[in-house]
C-alpha cells in the first residue's frame, strides 16, 4: 500500500484529527495573543518589569515540552486543557518580545510630534505606536503560530487528540505510512497558518509602510480579504460539525483510557466494545495516553473511569512491593490495596500473561550461546542494553534484574517501544526488553531468553475502575466475563500482529475479533 492509498482509505480519521489539531492550535495561539500583546505593551512602558517577564518567558521556553505536560497532569488532568496551556506558555515569548521591540524601537521624534499635536498617551498607543509596531508584532505571531502546530502534536500524549495521534501510533507500530499521514498534514497546516498570518500582517500594516507594491493595490487587498473570510467560514463550519458529532452521547457514559502501545490500545477497544455491546452504557475511548503514571493519574483525577493495568506493574510500580512470582498473591494484594489506598476496584484478571522477556538477535544468541538470562549475565558487560524508559528505571525492570542475576552492563540506552526493535535489528543495541505477546519479536526474528531464576512477576491484565463508577455500573463486570476467558497468550499475540505487521487499525482488529467469536453482533 502506498501513502496516497493509505490516506484515501483513512481520510475520515485524518480529516477529523486535522480539524481537532487546528481547533487546539487556534485556541492556544489566540489566547497567547490576548495575554502576550498586553504584556509586551506593559514592559515597553514599565521598563523594570521587562527583565522578570521576559526572563520568565525564556525559562518557560527552555522547559522540555514532555516534562511540562507530565508536571501539569496532576493539576490539570489530561486532554485538551493541559495541551492548550502548554502551547500558550511556549507561544508567549515571541509575542511578548516582538511587541516590546516593535513599540520600543519607534522613532522618539514621532512620539514627540504626537504629543505636540495634543494626543493623549492612550491615543499615542492606539493610533501611533501599535500601528507602527504591527509588522514586528505580527512577526512574533507568525513564529508562534508555526511552532504551535508542531508543539500541538504532543497533545496526543495526554489524550487531547490531533495529528500527533497518527505520528505516535505510527512510531509505535513501525508504520511509516501512518507517521507520514500525521506529519504531512501537520506540515501543510503550519505553512497555511503562516500564509494566512502573513496576509493579516499585510492588511493591518499601513499602506505607507508597505515595502512591496503588491498589497497597495485595492484589487489585491480585496483578494486577500476574500481568502481570509473564506478561511474563517471554513474553520467555523469545521468546528461546528465536529462539536455536533461529539455531543452524540447518552446519559450513561464511561471513559476508558489506555497506555500508548499496541496491546493497550487493543485492550482499550476490546473492553469498550464489549461494554457497549452487553450493556446500555456508552463508551468514550481515550487511548494512547502515555505510560502507567499518566493513566493512573488520569484515573485518580477522574479524567478517565477505567483502563486495563497489568498485575505486575500495579504490584511493583504503583504499590512499591518487591517483585514476586506468585500469581494469586500479586492479584489479591493489588485488589485489596487499590481499594484501600485509592478507592479503585480491580475486576477479574484477563487470561494471558504479558510478562517481560529479554530479547537478542539470532546472531548475538549464537555468538555468546545465549539461552537463559543467566547466560546473558555472564557477557552483559560486553553488551549495550536498549530498553524502554519504564524498564530502565523500574524495580521489576533492569535495576532489579541486574541485582537478581548479579551482573553489570556495558551501556544502557532508553528507547521508545518500537524504535528499540529497529535499533536491535540494525545492531545499534545488543539486548532489549520485550513483552511476551509482542508481535515485533516475530517480525524481527528475535531470540527470547528464559527467566531461569523467575525474576519477573506475573503481568496479567486487570480492568481497573474507579469505585464510584463501579457502584453506578456494576454490570460492566459481567460484560467482560467472556472476553477475559477468550484472550490467551496466542490470541493476544495474533491480535498484536494484525496491528503491527498487517497495519490494520486497533478498532478494526478489535471489532473483527469480537464478531468472529460471536461476542459482537455486527
Amino acid at each position: 500500500m502506498n501513502l496516497i492509498t493509505y490516506m484515501i482509505e483513512n481520510h475520515s480519521q485524518i480529516l477529523s484529527l486535522l480539524i481537532e489539531h487546528l481547533e487546539l492550535t487556534l485556541l492556544s495561539v489566540g489566547l497567547a495573543i490576548l495575554i502576550g500583546v498586553p504584556l509586551g505593551i506593559l514592559v515597553s512602558y514599565v521598563k523594570k518589569l521587562s527583565k522578570p517577564i521576559l526572563g520568565a518567558s525564556n525559562v518557560m521556553q527552555a522547559i522540555p515540552s514532555m516534562a511540562l505536560l507530565g508536571f501539569m497532569i496532576p493539576f490539570l488532568g489530561i486532554g485538551s486543557l493541559p495541551a492548550i496551556v502548554a502551547v500558550i506558555l511556549y507561544s508567549l515569548l515571541p509575542i511578548i518580545k516582538n511587541t516590546y521591540i516593535g513599540i520600543d524601537n519607534i522613532n522618539p521624534q514621532t512620539i514627540e510630534a504626537a504629543k505636540g499635536i495634543g494626543l493623549t498617551k492612550f491615543q499615542i498607543l492606539t493610533r501611533i505606536q501599535i500601528p507602527l509596531a504591527l509588522p514586528v508584532i505580527m512577526g512574533g505571531v507568525r513564529i508562534s503560530s508555526v511552532t504551535a502546530v508542531g508543539l500541538m502534536t504532543i497533545a496526543a500524549f495526554i489524550g487531547a487528540g490531533g495529528l500527533g495521534f497518527l505520528v505516535f501510533s505510527g512510531i509505535r507500530t513501525v508504520n511509516n505510512l501512518q507517521i507520514l499521514s500525521g506529519a504531512i498534514p501537520a506540515c501543510l497546516l503550519a505553512l497555511t497558518m503562516d500564509y494566512l498570518a502573513g496576509l493579516v500582517e499585510k492588511l493591518v500594516t499601513p499602506i505607507s509602510l508597505q515595502k512591496s507594491n503588491t498589497y497597495k493595490k485595492p484589487k489585491n487587498r480585496l483578494i486577500a480579504k476574500g481568502i481570509l473570510f473564506f478561511s474563517l467560514l471554513l474553520i467555523i463550519f469545521s468546528f461546528g460539525y465536529t462539536n455536533l458529532s461529539k455531543n452524540k452521547t447518552n446519559d450513561k457514559t464511561i471513559i476508558i483510557g489506555s497506555k500508548d502501545y499496541t496491546e493497550q490500545v487493543l485492550l482499550g477497544n476490546l473492553v469498550g466494545d464489549m461494554i457497549e455491546e452487553n450493556t446500555d452504557i456508552s463508551v468514550i475511548k481515550r487511548t494512547s495516553l502515555g505510560g502507567t503514571q499518566v493513566c493512573f493519574s488520569a484515573l485518580n483525577a477522574k479524567e478517565i473511569d477505567m483502563y486495563v493495568e497489568y498485575s505486575g506493574t500495579a504490584f511493583v510500580e504503583v504499590l512499591n512491593h518487591k517483585p514476586i512470582s506468585d500469581v494469586e498473591k500479586v492479584y489479591n494484594t493489588c485488589k485489596k490495596e487499590y481499594k484501600e489506598k485509592y478507592n479503585i476496584e480491580i475486576l477479574p484478571q484477563i487470561n494471558f500473561n504479558n510478562t517481560y522477556v529479554m530479547a537478542v538477535t539470532q546472531e548475538t544468541a549464537k555468538k555468546y550461546n545465549l539461552k537463559t538470562v543467566t547466560d546473558l549475565s555472564k557477557v552483559a558487560h560486553k553488551l549495550i542494553f536498549g530498553t524502554s524508559f519504564e524498564f530502565l528505571s523500574r524495580e521489576d525492570g533492569l535495576p532489579g534484574l541486574m541485582k537478581k542475576y548479579d551482573f553489570k552492563v556495558k551501556e544502557t540506552r532508553a528507547l521508545e517501544d518500537s524504535p528499540k526493535y529497529i535499533a536491535i535489528a540494525n545492531n545499534k543495541i545488543d539486548v532489549t526488553d520485550a513483552f511476551s505477546t509482542d508481535a515485533l519479536i516475530k517480525k524481527y526474528n528475535l531470540v527470547t531468553l528464559e527467566d531461569d531464576k523467575h525474576f519477573f512477576p506475573p503481568y496479567y491484565p486487570m480492568p481497573i475502575v474507579r469505585a464510584d463508577v463501579y457502584e453506578k455500573y456494576p454490570e460492566i463486570k459481567d460484560a467482560l466475563k467472556n472476553l477475559s476467558q477468550a484472550l490467551t497468550d496466542k490470541v493476544m499475540t495474533d491480535l498484536n500482529y494484525q496491528v503491527n505487521e498487517l497495519h490494520k487499525s486497533p478498532e478494526e482488529v478489535s471489532k473483527n475479533f469480537l464478531i468472529e467469536n460471536n461476542y459482537f453482533k455486527d
